[in-house]
């Protein structure tokens, strides 16, 4: 990213924004977006360029949990104290954002990236395919009110005929989402892609490593801003390369976010996801004889009925019951964290109390 002046409404500053501006009385500090972070340390682009800042000290001892922090993606206001270092006084609230279960701490959210209009699902056709995992991506997409685009990149590795193959599998069970492919070899849809980018609007890159996000955004951006790594012949796919979430102004005034490969795509709480991702399924239910219906045995399931029928994919059936087990265990662990933070609190007031009427 150069330090060349740019209009902030190209970073995607609207009206809602410069309204919250006016009724926090930020008008006399810098405004900017969080376009990298690293311990503690943003990265904030302005109209004039990019800023080293760090948080008061209020913002940061009084943040409870990770997401009270900025992340990629969040409007910030800070003041200057150094020609290129600042001070963040404030984080704006956030349109969306885009979450994963932490891996490894059960009942844990890991923010991936904030204020997002599109998540781009990227996924090669050799192989990083699968239509499970793509569902996967879609639905938290959608939990977080995001509109979601699906890329299928290195088509040169493939013949025309296993595309179309492979598009129409993937068609028959994702509907409502637009798909795109590409090879960042050949070139090939490489300008369909660009013409889908809209100025100030904010695209987020989704997928495991190797699968040419980041020479994607290279190719966008007409310059190796972006790491890339040779492709391994043992297992034909890229080295990961991209350590970090970071925030890009395209030419065209579009802002895309690079992200690390991601192994693992856990499920959060919330139904909205999995209802908007499998609506089929959704609407199906809602004509189930049970209310309290599990969909795996009773009569009179109109799940259970349309997949016996071939009215519904089996496949995309057994994805939607593994997800609604995930987000169930999800949400039973922050409960029964809670409920134990609950009983801690009530013991350390007992005990104060206690010492309290001990000392008189």
């Amino acid at each position: 990213m150069t330090n060349r002046e740019i209009d902030i409404k190209d970073l995607g500053f609207n009206d809602n924004l410069s309204d919250y501006t006016k009724s926090k009385q930020l008008e006399f500090f810098t405004i900017g977006r969080v376009i990298l972070e690293h311990k503690e340390r943003y990265i904030v682009l302005t109209e004039t360029g990019e800023i080293q800042c760090e948080l008061i000290g209020n913002l940061r001892f009084t943040a409870i949990t990770r997401s009270d922090l900025p992340v990629v993606g969040d409007w910030v206001a800070f003041n200057l104290y150094d020609s290129y270092k600042g001070l963040i006084h404030a984080i704006y609230p956030r349109v969306n954002q885009l979450e994963r279960q932490a891996i490894g701490n059960y009942g844990e959210k890991q923010l991936i990236a904030s204020n997002v209009d599109y998540g781009l699902i990227v996924q090669s056709v050799n192989r990083d395919y699968s239509i499970n995992r793509l569902e996967r991506y879609i639905t938290i997409c959608h939990k977080a009110k995001i509109e979601p685009i699906i890329i299928l990149s290195k088509i040169d590795l493939i013949s025309p005929d296993q595309l179309d193959d492979m598009l129409s599998d993937v068609r028959g069970r994702i509907h409502n989402t637009p798909i795109i492919t590409l090879s960042n070899q050949s070139g090939q849809g490489l300008q369909e892609f660009q013409s889908l980018i809209e100025a100030g609007k904010t695209y987020c890159l989704l997928g495991s490593s190797g699968v040419g996000k980041s020479t994607l955004i290279n190719s966008l951006l007409n310059r190796n801003s972006v790491r890339t790594g040779e492709i391994s012949e043992s297992i034909d796919r890229g080295k990961h390369i991209t350590t970090h979430r970071e925030l890009f102004l395209l030419p065209n005034r579009g802002v895309i976010i690079d992200n690390p490969g991601m192994r693992e795509v856990g499920i959060t709480d919330g139904d909205s996801g999995l209802e908007m991702t499998y609506e089929q399924i959704h609407e199906l239910a809602q004509e189930c004889k049970f209310k309290d219906c599990t969909h795996t045995v009773e009569k009179g399931c109109k799940v259970l009925e349309a997949i016996e029928q071939g009215e519904l994919n089996e496949d995309s059936y057994h994805n939607y019951m593994k997800l609604q087990r995930e987000q169930v265990h999800f949400t039973s662990s922050v409960h029964e964290k809670r409920k134990k933070e609950k009983a801690f609190g009530k013991m350390v007031k007992r005990t104060m109390a206690q010492k309290s009427k001990n000392k008189y």
